[in-house]
């Protein structure tokens, strides 16, 4: 018999909501503050999710089901509006064999079971996938053991499909098999050997579901850090040093701000992590009372070595590195030898790309609410990108042992790369700790916001080709200097290491190593100390290839012009699926063959080499591979624009997407994976870029920093390739085509090579 499905007012009583606010008032009645629940469930109608129960099923730590078969998927990644829960979910329940409607998924938070690993670098679905099929495979497994033997059949006879067990001419549901008391449990080895489903038999991956969260995020129910609220909090704001990293407070005057009404008191947060060397901060009983106080504050401060520096220094200083053969880390790309091919080139080709300090802008200001709870931890309260590592950043900035810190964590209002650094989290926990555990929010407003940001480094790469006697391609070098990202949260010391034995960041070099057969290839990864040190430099969406295959995409086109080759036709020549770039399974293999099918299906879709466009107008081509080789997402993107040459305005008709990312787990989030992607690319190709002046950003607001408006977004066409094969990224890889194909389109409609980012209508007019 099947159980009957609680009613609604019963499901409420048992709500997880329920059980936490009961227990925090319980601690209420010691003198401890009430708290908002952090981490979330979210299931399609809204319903609330019952708490964990000893009667539940547990297959393993990523999810469970109940009594009544609700299936309630653990998400260990952080949601940014990249559906990253309703994709991880899918994976497991289409291996499970459950309902959709039966799905709910948990937003978990941080605890070491779960791993630590950080959401970026579009890693989620590519690390999980394997992990979340067994999880699913188990349960199936279980459950069919379970009613096999209850009907005393094999359980080869039965199958698990839509929340049911069917075998022998018998029906079964999960809820009924789990109410009658169901244990199983698997070791590692054990989780490895359990069948897999082969693709055909996925009934949710691939198919077009409703997303888990789309019903609280549309009614506003979804919590983010900054809606954390914790009774008798107060509010804090910072007063950012001259210098990103080496300021030191002199004297603090506030005697103005006394006079401001809410004004409590201004803190020197004295980080002995140097995380947040000079921050200060305003503290006041609301925001606004803080934020007014805070213009009120003079602080004297002794600037770090930076204060002088500008984007000019920087770009300087790579070039003078990018000279030194003795720079920077050598890539192993198999043959790495060039200088033959280059002393006996019967031509050389050669040029230099750059692009400007890019900022974050995230919608929601950087914030975190922190305060000492009743267990005596410092309680954190935010949303981030790797809680796991701010758990220890702020451990080591209050000075306590690592049981005293614990981070809540939230749904993020945009992360892109910003959130994977945890300034804001450390900052609230020495403002907790200096008003002796009283809960404290720190809201970085939008100027506060861009002068911690950690930017997208400005960079400097000099590509060159060799070329034989017969005009073919013999060797080509690329060097790239930058703020490497990874110094942000790691040493040299845990870094890869290069043929050189030299450590060297993945995350500043991915794409120069790419997937063309160009003879022998050295790519040198050079560091840029001085970017980095000035303004922190970190992670950004797509990362370096948001610049390397900016300069990889338009030198091959250079080079097919010059060569008087189609571009097209010369970069298919050069995807050779051999040796190396053969590719490898289970993530790249096919290796070049599907780039260079990507790249022939976005010609075709887009009409590349059309000649009825209209004057000034044209259509540009890129292909590339974001995000890594050990997990590339295959990119084709083509765009057609219209080049005003009086005012140097680039109007961007139309833009196609060609994209093979193997097994598309949920389309439609694909499909809006793919616009943002291409719309953050084209916002970085043409409009958004600050410079580095006086050692910091010289934007502050979206005043006059400029990303893509509504008004310049161009219509789309993006188009998923059908595959069976491992799912890869797919959050950044959009972004990595689009600038390529704009600088392309550009040169074909007007004739001008534009080797900077953003490109601008001065630039654009310069040029002409």
């Amino acid at each position: 018999m099947m159980p009957k499905k609680q009613s609604a007012k019963q499901a409420t009583a048992l709500t997880r909501r329920g059980f936490l606010v009961a227990s925090v008032a319980a601690g209420a009645a010691f003198g401890f503050p009430r708290i908002v629940e952090a981490a979330q469930s979210f299931a399609t109608n809204g319903e609330v999710i019952p708490p964990s129960s000893d009667q539940n099923f547990e297959p393993s730590l990523w999810y469970t089901i109940d009594g009544e078969g609700r299936v309630n998927v653990n998400i260990t990644r952080a949601e940014m509006g990249q559906h990253i829960g309703t994709a991880l979910a899918r994976i497991l329940a289409d291996e499970l064999g459950a309902d959709w409607d039966d799905v709910r998924i948990t937003y978990v938070d941080h605890e070491k079971k779960w791993g630590g690993a950080p959401t970026a670098g579009s890693r989620s679905v590519w690390s999980l996938w394997s992990v979340y099929r067994q999880a699913g495979a188990a349960g199936r497994v279980a459950l069919i053991e379970s009613a096999a033997q209850k009907w005393g059949i094999a359980p080869k006879d039965c199958t698990a499909e839509a929340g049911m067990v069917t075998g022998g001419g018998k029906t079964i549901t999960f809820a009924a098999l789990v109410a009658e008391g169901l244990s199983r449990s698997f070791t590692q080895d054990e989780l490895k050997a359990l069948p897999l489903k082969p693709h055909s038999d996925f009934r949710l991956i691939g198919q077009d579901v409703a997303a888990l969260d789309i019903n609280d995020k549309t009614t506003g129910r979804a919590l983010y850090g900054l809606d954390a609220k914790v009774d008798g909090m107060v509010y804090a704001v910072p007063l950012i040093p001259p210098t990103r990293q080496g300021s030191r407070v002199i004297s603090i005057d506030d005697s103005d701000a006394r006079g401001q009404k809410g004004y409590l008191r201004t803190i020197d947060l004295q980080d002995p992590s140097g995380i947040v060397p000079g921050m200060v901060v305003v503290v006041g009983e609301t925001l606004m009372a803080a934020k007014w106080a805070s213009e009120r504050v003079t602080v004297e401060w002794e600037a770090g070595e930076t204060a002088s520096v500008s984007e000019d220094d920087i770009q300087s200083l790579s070039r003078a590195l990018i000279a030194d053969d003795s720079a920077g880390t050598l890539l192993d790309t198999g043959n790495f030898d060039t200088a033959p091919a280059f002393d006996g080139a019967a031509e050389v080709l050669e040029a230099e790309y750059t692009t400007a300090t890019v900022l974050h802008f995230a919608l929601e200001p950087m914030n975190a609410t922190a305060f000492v709870n009743e267990a005596g931890q410092y309680e954190i309260h935010a949303g981030s990108q790797w809680p796991a590592l701010m758990t220890g950043w702020a451990q080591r900035a209050l000075g306590v042992e690592a049981d005293k810190v614990t981070i809540r964590t939230y749904l993020l209002g945009g992360g892109f790369g910003r959130r994977v650094f945890g300034d804001y989290v450390v900052a609230a926990a020495l403002a907790t700790k200096a008003l002796g555990g009283t809960p404290v929010k720190l809201v970085f407003f939008r100027e506060d916001d861009s002068l911690i940001d950690c930017p997208r480094s400005p960079s400097v790469q000099k590509l060159r080709l060799a070329l034989d006697a017969q005009r073919n391609i013999a060797a080509m070098d690329h060097s790239a200097a930058a703020g490497w990202p990874s110094y942000t949260v790691r040493t040299e010391a845990d870094m890869a290491k290069g043929i050189d034995d030299k450590p060297y960041d993945t995350a500043g070099i991915f794409g120069a190593d790419h997937w063309y057969d160009v003879g022998a290839h050295k790519v040198r990864a050079i560091a840029n100390q001085l970017a980095s040190q000035t303004v922190r430099t970190g992670f950004l969406r797509s990362i370096a290839p948001g610049w390397t295959n900016f300069a990889v995409e338009s030198f091959m086109d250079e080079a097919a012009h010059k060569l008087g080759v189609d571009p097209v036709t010369f970069r298919l020549a050069h995807l050779r699926p051999e040796g190396r770039n053969a590719g490898e399974a289970p993530h790249s293999i096919g290796g070049a063959d599907r780039q260079a099918a990507v790249l022939r299906r976005v010609a075709e879709l887009s009409g590349y080499g059309r000649s009825d466009l209209g004057p000034d107008t044209a259509i540009g081509i890129a292909s590339t591979y974001g995000q890594e080789r050990e997990m590339p997402t295959w990119n084709g993107t083509a765009v057609q624009l219209r080049v005003d040459r009086e005012t140097g305005q680039v109007e961007v008709q139309k833009l196609w997407m060609v994209i093979d990312c193997g097994t598309v787990i949920d389309p439609d989030g694909a499909q809006a994976q793919c616009e943002g992607a291409a719309l953050w690319g084209l916002s970085m190709a043409l409009y958004e870029g600050t410079q580095i002046v006086n050692g910091q950003v010289d934007d502050r607001n979206l005043g006059n920093y400029t990303p893509l408006r509504m008004i310049d977004t161009p219509e789309m066409q993006i188009e998923l390739i059908e595959s069976v094969q491992a799912p890869v990224g797919l959050g950044e890889p959009g972004v990595t085509g689009v600038a390529p194909a704009v600088a392309n389109a550009i040169y074909n409609a007007v004739g001008v090579r534009l080797r900077h980012l953003p490109m601008t209508p001065q630039m654009v007019k310069e040029a002409l």
